[in-house]
């Protein structure tokens, strides 16, 4: 999209137009989508840059790890302009496992980290991006809010895979129902097996599938970690001045803000010169957190949005905090995670997910 639009640019100033050479706009570029652009991955380099003491050829190899280093270090600037305030949650659309990004896209070393061994060829050995469909989004005002609930899925996650309520494990008539073949014969074997078999274990495979299987567990969690922030929040989280500390520890977090700065300077200074390099006489380009735009993902003060791919998955969970905002995910042709659908009419749902109430005429 930005080569694109750099590209154009370029040509528009070449002498496509000379009456309209005097225009120039300005675009407004989301960092939360541009992870995955080429332009982003190769970032344009200055002519005549000297990599590793010498000029180096567009084509030999130090140019082409330079860049690549280039786009990796970039990458991370962009993700730190709104690291924190976002989550994306993708799942399996086989097993139903369920992964947490703080990216829209899916990164390999990410999702790996997060899927548990339970037995053979429950572990991919690499990031098959077709496998893994977009299942919502969360959106927070604050960072560390938002940090701090990642944290919490992930735990939770990880808890309930390595330690399975017993409920989650046994042999139920509805796990006997959904198991039971529909021909006569194997149907009637089936049932003679599983006869006596009722509150047992699940066999080893069976519980590997059954613990997998996260997608409603994953709405159960994040409704939870939700009503955990706000009795958190009322207790003064994120505030760094929450009682007496000693004088070591204020030179810490003194330092730890020093260093904080140091690196969000840094990573200014690495997109302005991005932006610089794609504008032109007639388009100008600006890296900006979403909410100095008219983004739909923009959180209102005080409120936690969730957008779903299906807005029927908010069920999974008995009760929403108050402060949630539901909407729905916008249709996306690649695997990066779309935003917000824009609303047309009326809105389906609300604070507390409330249902639309229909009129008796």
């Amino acid at each position: 999209m930005a080569t694109q639009a750099a590209t154009a640019a370029r040509q528009f100033w070449d002498g496509a137009n000379p009456a309209a050479q005097h225009k120039r706009t300005l675009a407004l570029l989301d960092p939360t989508k541009m992870g995955t652009w080429q332009i982003v991955r190769r970032p344009p380099i200055e002519k005549g840059a000297v990599i590793q003491g010498l000029v180096r050829a567009r084509n030999s190899n130090a140019f082409k790890t330079h860049q690549w280093k280039e786009g990796v270090r970039l990458k991370k600037a962009l993700s730190a302009v709104t690291h924190g305030k976002n989550i994306f949650v993708y799942h399996n659309i086989r097993t139903n496992q369920v992964v947490y990004s703080l990216t829209r896209y899916l990164e390999k070393n990410n999702v790996l980290k997060q899927l548990i061994y339970h037995g053979k060829k429950t572990v991919p050995a690499t990031l098959r991006k077709d496998m893994w469909a977009p299942y919502y989004s969360v959106h927070f005002q604050d960072s560390k809010v938002g940090l701090r609930a990642f944290h919490l899925l992930r735990e939770f996650s990880k808890q309930r895979q390595l330690d399975p309520p017993r409920e989650m494990i046994t042999i139920t008539e509805k796990y006997l129902n959904q198991k039971r073949p529909r021909d006569p014969t194997k149907a009637k074997e089936f049932d003679e097996k599983y006869a006596d078999k009722l509150g047992w274990l699940m066999e080893k495979k069976d519980r590997a599938r059954a613990v997998m299987d996260q997608k409603a567990t994953s709405v159960a969690d994040i409704a939870a970690v939700i009503a955990i922030q706000e009795k958190e929040i009322e207790d003064g989280f994120g505030e760094y001045n929450r009682g007496p500390i000693s004088i070591n520890a204020r030179k810490r977090r003194a330092a730890a803000r020093r260093k904080e700065a140091a690196k969000a300077a840094e990573h200014a200074e690495r997109i302005a010169k991005f932006t610089k390099a794609i504008s032109s006489p007639i388009a100008e380009f600006k890296v900006v957190d979403p909410k100095e735009t008219d983004n739909a993902d923009v959180v209102e003060a005080d409120t936690v949005k969730i957008l779903w791919n299906d807005m029927h998955d908010a069920r999974h969970a008995q009760s929403w905090p108050i402060k949630v905002v539901h909407g729905e995910l916008d249709l996306s042709r690649d695997h990066v995670m779309a935003g917000q659908k824009p609303i047309k009419g009326e809105v389906l749902a609300s604070y507390g997910f409330k249902e639309r109430e229909v009129s008796a005429n």
